[in-house]
């Protein structure tokens, strides 16, 4: 003990994070790569054990040592973990020289300590890497993600698994060695709720089924050309697609009353059996050309409170039109656009005319308040039109916002004095231009 010379208060050298909750210790520890936790029992006598006790740990090969004594150090760790539960495991190694019974005994460990959610990221130069069938096979982990940050790993489940507590699953840039590897797969996570899925198109899928009665949440990531995904979810309350080299087919087998949220970003061809199963949604995001998009007559989409299109679609405007005449109860429309070198993509671009409703949108009488325009740029006449159509027409319209990346000064004084002179149907209408 130190005391202050100038005041004769006494001064005292204790560790105060030494002196905090428990609780709170793990907390902060939990939040730490294991390395540094383990390097931290040096501080004082309470954090010798204390590390055994943190919930979640975190293991990264980095090349500095050997991969076997990676590995040993790993399962000294687990095995000297004494939580009652091991709430979350990382580990991303490199297994070059890996071998899948290297990866068993870890796992092993691991689902004797009842890890809930495991996350395995994988780096391999060579040919893809199998993961062992234990993987597969554990009746307390709630969350599954596994993938390659380089290389490819390998999916193969001969027949069908176990993983009854499962909720949430990734699959990340990995192969699958047939249809029937899928199937095994998701018909074994019989509580599934959350499912991601990555492909790079190297495997030898032909039809991806996605069959999920219990599935809530669909997330489709699609890097093949050729794809087919038949999906039999109906439970499922979000959706994304991203189709990013356009040959991909996303048929949906029936409809999906509980679905509250959809984002489709599709390339290529937009097949009306995905959009027709969607007519329950709240929230609805397209990035798809109108030029290659049909629907069933007699849809319409009564529950649709709030839409998203892109403006950087060719003939954008023509999908607005289809979109408006089929949403009758629409409040809030967005629309996005980007940074371009505008020029250069409208000579690029096949830009068709806009064809105006015929009628005036039921949607424009009785509901739509909000009008968000994201990079508004007033470079195509059509472009313009709409905008003006919007105001003239929206007698609901309650706040009309604007907003630009890059335009000069007099062309934007030009742009905002047009939008003002438009004599809007809404007398209460705010317009904002940011």
């Amino acid at each position: 003990m130190k005391r202050c010379k100038s005041c004769g208060q006494s001064l005292s050298n204790e560790d105060k994070i030494s002196d905090l909750p428990e609780a709170l210790l793990l907390q902060i520890l939990s939040l730490l790569p294991t390395k540094d936790v383990v390097a931290m029992t040096i501080l004082a006598k309470r954090w010798r054990y204390l590390w055994k006790m943190v919930p979640n740990l975190e293991f990264d090969y980095n090349g500095r040592t050997t991969l076997e004594t990676f590995s040993n150090n790993v399962c000294r760790c687990l095995l000297s973990h004494q939580a009652p539960v091991l709430q979350s495991l990382h580990i991303s190694i490199s297994i070059e020289e890996a071998t899948s019974i290297d990866i068993a005994i870890l796992l092993g460990i691991a689902f004797g300590l009842h890890v809930r959610k495991l996350v395995l990221t994988v780096y391999i130069e060579e040919e893809p890497f199998k993961f062992p069938s234990s993987l597969y096979n554990c009746e307390t982990l709630e969350t599954l993600e596994f993938g390659a940050s380089f290389g490819s790993i390998l999916v193969d489940v001969p027949s069908p698994v176990c993983l009854k507590s499962l909720r949430t699953l990734h699959l990340l840039q990995v192969e699958y060695k047939g249809d029937e590897s899928i199937l095994n797969l998701l018909s074994g996570c019989i509580n599934l709720e959350t499912l991601v899925v990555n492909r790079n198109g190297h495997d030898s899928v032909d039809t991806f089924t996605i069959a999920s009665p219990s599935l809530q949440r669909l997330t489709i990531i699609d890097d093949t050309n050729g794809s087919v995904f038949e999906i039999y979810v109906p439970s499922l309350k979000y959706l994304k697609i991203e189709g990013r080299l356009g040959g991909g087919r996303y048929l949906l087998t029936e409809n999906v009353p509980e679905l509250v949220e959809a984002d489709i970003d599709i390339d290529g061809a937009m097949y009306e059996n995905i959009l027709g199963s969607l007519t329950s949604v709240k929230r609805l995001s397209l990035k798809v050309s109108p030029l290659e998009i049909t629907l069933p007559i007699s849809s319409t989409f009564y529950h649709l409170t709030y839409l998203e299109l892109c403006t950087y679609k060719s003939d954008w405007w023509n999908l607005l039109t289809f979109m408006l005449d089929i949403s009758p109860n629409l409040q809030v429309l967005k629309l996005i656009g980007f940074k371009i070198q505008w020029d250069k993509f409208i000579d690029q671009e096949p830009w068709g005319k806009w064809n105006k409703p015929k009628n005036v949108p039921e949607c424009f009488l009785l509901h739509l308040e909000t009008l968000l325009w994201t990079c508004y740029e007033a470079r195509l006449e059509d472009e313009i039109e709409v905008a003006k159509y919007i105001l003239r027409n929206a007698r609901r319209l309650e706040k009309a916002t604007f907003s630009k990346l890059e335009i000069c000064s007099d062309k934007r004084v030009e742009m905002v004095q047009e939008l003002k002179s438009v004599v809007r149907a809404s007398k209460s209408c705010q317009l904002v231009f940011k």
